[in-house]
């Protein structure tokens, strides 16, 4: 047993010598022939195929977004099968970190009933060069080992599948963001995005909606189609968008459906203030800049979109007072005015550069949707208009079990009949129903509901009452002036009448 540990160990020292000598003293172009040709006989002798995915890729050392792609499916299924795993940070992800493969770590997986083996590799590149500011000589990769006779299946389903995976994951686990554009200074410096952003942690969900289910059931299925409709858009050749026009009074909810849309397709919300961009370039470059799988919104169109109110007034300045101060004044105020024009937004939104990134939708938001340019809301751009009105005894119904945790009680229906009978906003209808204190409960809460809508039904009573009188007066007004033409016309023609008779008479 002595002799074969002896042995052992010469046969070990032997190679390691070797090896050394032929890594330290062959020259390189000579080691590079013998491990191509080592290769060769290997992958002659062996059955198996192994596929490199690199970190990095490129003349430009880009990263791999391959390598990218298999990371994130890797994390997913080697968190389970590998014994040897490494923590790290995580960037854009609801964790805080995530467990991955460690370096030279292989797990196991089987696809369709092929067994294929995954490895997890890192090599320590050598440098010449001496630098204070080294980049990394880390070189990682993964390796793909599977038979030969699988080679098909591995390059045509396998493959597309993890970097489909992977893609998926990535989404589902990244965290979204509320985007905001920066008011134009230049954008020059340091300053290099147009957008800012934040994390978008709004809680709303088209569960917690307070609208009818019909409605909401209609969106959904809308959002839905529009989200799996890749292939039928690119059929009938059109960009993959979608407008929304959210319009109602003020309390009805709109920037909420906003933050539920986007909590349910997963996307990431850009709010675009109009106001803060100086004319149709600028508009252009943000919205180039917007990624895939995202809203845009623009809140308020009716007001953010103003092509004559400042210019008017401005005309009126200049008629007046001294003619240079006029003129520098207009300077200033053009270099700080928004330029943004109408057909500018709309060759945005709808135009060719509507294509330059899939799957987005586009949301306007009015309070007065009669305001709006009908080039602005037609077919095509504004593909679905979604009124959001007030209160009804459903939209109620949900508030009930939002606020109070409560299906049915028997003051139910007294809030229905008043419903019907008052116009109250359901941000009014929460507010009333919302616990101020430890002391208030359920019956509490719908009874300052039900006086706050009796209140509102009074209101709205002497409002019509007070209208009715003023319409009335303007009526007796109006006809009372009416009646004074008439008799000023009669006067008129009696005046007319006799001067012709005196005339007349004085003439014979």
């Amino acid at each position: 047993m002595g002799s074969e540990w002896t042995m052992l160990g010469s046969f070990t020292a032997t190679v390691m010598i070797a090896y050394t000598v032929f890594d330290k003293f062959i020259p390189a172009h000579i080691r590079s022939y013998v491990q191509i040709y080592a290769h060769k006989l290997i992958g002659f002798l062996s059955p198996y195929i192994q596929i490199t995915f690199p970190e990095f890729s490129g003349e430009r050392l880009k990263h791999s977004e391959l390598f990218t792609a298999i990371q994130t499916y890797l994390v997913e299924t080697s968190s389970q099968g590998a014994r040897k795993l490494k923590a790290e940070p995580a960037n854009n992800s609801n964790s805080p970190f995530l467990l991955s493969m460690d370096d030279n770590e292989q797990i196991t997986e089987t696809f369709q009933g092929v067994k294929l083996w995954w490895g997890s590799h890192k090599t320590m590149l050598k440098t010449q060069s001496f630098s204070f500011y080294p980049s990394s000589d880390e070189k990682r990769f993964y390796t793909l080992t599977f038979h030969k006779r699988h080679r098909d299946i591995i390059s045509r389903t396998y493959i597309p599948h993890v970097l489909e995976q992977g893609k998926s994951i990535k989404l589902k686990n990244r965290q979204l963001k509320l985007f905001t554009n920066s008011c134009y200074t230049g954008w020059g410096g340091y300053r290099k995005s147009k957008w800012s952003h934040l994390v978008f942690e709004h809680p709303a969900r088209f569960e917690t909606l307070a609208m009818e289910k019909t409605v909401k059931e209609e969106i959904i299925d809308d959002l839905l189609t529009f989200k799996n409709g890749k292939e039928y858009y690119d059929k009938i050749g059109k960009a993959w968008k979608r407008g929304y026009l959210l319009y109602g009074p003020p309390g009805t909810g709109k920037s909420t459906m906003i933050a539920a849309m986007a909590n349910f397709m997963y996307y990431d919300v850009y709010d675009l203030e109009l106001t803060a961009v100086k004319d149709n370039t600028q508009l252009r470059t943000l919205l180039i800049e917007t990624t895939s799988k995202s809203i845009i919104v623009i809140e308020d169109i009716d007001c953010s979109l103003d092509l004559t109110g400042k210019r008017a007034v401005k005309k009126e300045k200049e008629k007046s007072g001294d003619v240079k101060d006029t003129i520098k004044k207009a300077e200033e105020e053009d270099s700080k005015e928004s330029k943004v024009t109408l057909s500018g937004l709309l060759n945005c939104i709808d135009g060719i550069w509507s294509g330059c990134a899939g799957e987005r939708i586009i949301i306007f938001t009015t309070n007065h949707v009669e305001k709006l340019d009908p080039a602005l809301i037609r077919s095509g751009r504004m593909d679905k208009k979604i009124e959001l009105s007030y209160c009804g005894y459903e939209a109620f119904k949900v508030l009930a079990k939002n606020y109070l945790d409560v299906d049915d009680h028997r003051l139910f229906s007294v809030v229905e009949g008043l419903l019907e009978e008052t116009k109250i906003t359901p941000a009014d209808v929460a507010e009333n129903m919302m616990p101020k204190s430890k002391s208030d409960n359920v019956e509490t809460c719908l009874k300052k509901l039900i006086e706050s809508l009796k209140k509102a039904k009074k209101k709205a009573e002497e409002d019509a009452e007070k209208k009715a009188e003023e319409e009335e007066e303007a009526r007796l007004k109006e006809e009372k002036e009416k009646e004074q033409e008439q008799l000023a016309v009669e006067e008129a023609k009696s005046d007319e009448k006799a001067g012709k008779e005196v005339k007349e008479n004085g003439f014979h």
